[in-house]
């Protein structure tokens, strides 16, 4: 691969690139072989050439090329391990092979109505046309495929800067921002989401573009801005890409609750706003994320929009007190439901927005822990109502300790190893993970000789709180109760 510019890391982005590509050595030579003996041009493009520079290289290949799709299909057809053509009318298609995901596109030379984002589809016949379209430069770059070179790697193609923009780890535009934001305005999230992902900053033009056309991101569906958000969340660095949105205004238009807490002074943490809070909260919680690959290890979806969100109901709580202080009473259940509400405008999964909104409720209920002073019954209710979060709330909670002083956090950290431990404890001797009544819904029906009805339930929603209270209680103890509780309702059977 020749050296396409100068510069002091060029020599080293280049090699790791070699590296990243050799290992799709035979996938490469075979696909250039099969486009070369037809007469057609394939190239690497886009965030594949970006991230084989930077030795990121995953499985996921995209190429260009200027044959058309039918004629793609033709070719691919024998040689691919699995091909998909959902994607076809937009010149696409998916091919599997040898473990490797590629996506096939001919030459785009689309045209859009500033409107809406949906391009008036037209192919090209060059791959310079085909770039100049793309979103940034440092993914406008391209490498020739071709069969008869080492490894099917050919020339490296930047003739919008690229390399230069990696180089400097900024995001720029091939054409006008104002032109490729106002034919795709999804691209100005796209922005965040790479800044979060790739550790890059934003070009001053790019910046004063999104400041101006932030309102245009209302053109865009919401699950594609779902789509970037979560994938911005699930970056390496979320916080300077949630950031990068605030201050432009991106954040006004899609999320507006986290820059609304700009104005709220968190009066646990009096060094901070609430915002800058959630942001250190959203960090820390990463931090407590195990390693890829361990048990419930990686990036956690959940655990970081529980982060972000944990405080959004502070603003709407916030009570100037008598004594000069502030308060935020109940906006846990405040925050909880504009979690849900937001999520659901966002068009995500019920589960998704049950376990946002549940941890956003539950991440303050450790405050009433103490010195240690919970009953039993306490936990046990700490454990049933976090279910399967537990381990995530327990990583929320941890988190939300920001206060620089040192003895109140070593206090707050000790509180909560001793609720573990004592959740621990009692997970020992009882099915913490599964607290249900001793005796169940048929055997209630046939000790108090009722049929199924809303007095089963009642009766078995009795029987649980009484496990919760006292812990797993002996089948005669539990028949005790119910009958107790049953002459003492007075109700007759039906």
């Amino acid at each position: 691969m020749p050296e396409p510019t100068s510069g002091r890391d060029v020599p080293e982005l280049l090699a790791a690139a070699q590296v990243s590509l050799n290992r799709h050595r035979e996938v490469l030579e075979g696909l250039g072989r099969l486009f070369a003996e037809r007469g057609h041009a394939l190239y690497l493009v886009g965030g594949s050439v970006r991230d084989a520079l930077l030795g990121r290289l995953g499985t996921d290949l995209d190429f260009a090329t200027d044959a058309r799709p039918e004629q793609m299909k033709a070719l691919l057809a024998g040689w691919a391990d699995a091909l998909w053509d959902t994607g076809i009318e937009f010149g696409t298609l998916g091919v599997g092979k040898n473990g490797d995901r590629l996506e096939l596109t001919t030459f785009r030379a689309d045209s859009y109505d500033q409107v809406t984002r949906h391009p008036e589809v037209s192919f090209g016949d060059n791959l310079d046309d085909d770039l100049v379209r793309r979103d940034f430069t440092v993914n406008a770059m391209a490498v020739r495929i071709d069969p008869d070179r080492p490894g099917g790697i050919g020339d490296f193609l930047d003739p919008l800067g690229g390399l230069t923009a990696l180089q400097a780890r900024t995001l720029d535009t091939p054409a006008a921002p104002e032109v490729s934001f106002g034919d795709d305005p999804l691209r100005m999230l796209r922005a965040a989401r790479f800044v979060s992902q790739l550790g890059f900053t934003v070009a001053p033009r790019v910046h004063r573009a999104l400041e101006e056309m932030a309102p245009q991101l209302g053109r865009i569906s919401v699950e594609r801005v779902a789509a970037e958000l979560d994938k911005l969340l699930l970056g390496a660095d979320p916080v300077a890409g949630i950031d990068l949105m605030v201050q432009t205004g991106l954040g006004e238009v899609v999320l507006p609750e986290v820059g609304a807490m700009r104005m709220a002074i968190d009066e646990h943490h009096q060094h901070k706003d609430v915002y800058q809070h959630s942001l250190t909260v959203l960090r820390q919680a990463i931090d407590l994320e195990g390693p890829l690959g361990s048990e419930g290890g990686g990036p956690d979806l959940v655990l970081r929009w529980a982060a972000l969100l944990h405080d959004i109901g502070k603003p709407a709580t916030r009570k100037h007190e008598p004594d000069g202080g502030v308060s935020f009473h109940h906006h846990e259940v405040v925050g909880a439901k504009m979690a849900r509400k937001r999520m659901r405008a966002l068009k995500y999964s019920k589960q998704m927005i049950d376990d946002v909104s549940q941890l956003v409720y539950l991440h303050l209920r450790f405050h009433g822990y103490g010195e240690g002073r919970w009953t039993d019954s306490a936990v046990r209710r700490y454990v049933t109502d976090a279910g399967p979060l537990l381990s995530r709330l327990h990583k929320l909670v941890r988190a939300d300790c920001t206060t620089r002083n040192k003895r109140r956090a070593a206090r707050l950290q000790a509180n909560y190893d001793d609720l573990e431990h004592r959740i621990a404890e009692l997970a020992a001797k009882e099915d913490l993970a599964r607290v249900r009544p001793d005796i169940d819904g048929n055997e209630i029906m046939q000790i108090l000789d009722i049929p199924p009805g809303p007095q089963v339930g009642q009766a078995w929603n009795h029987l649980k709180e009484l496990r919760l209270d006292r812990g797993p209680l002996s089948r005669e103890e539990a028949i005790e109760e119910l009958l107790t509780w049953w002459n003492e309702k007075g109700e007759p059977r039906v």
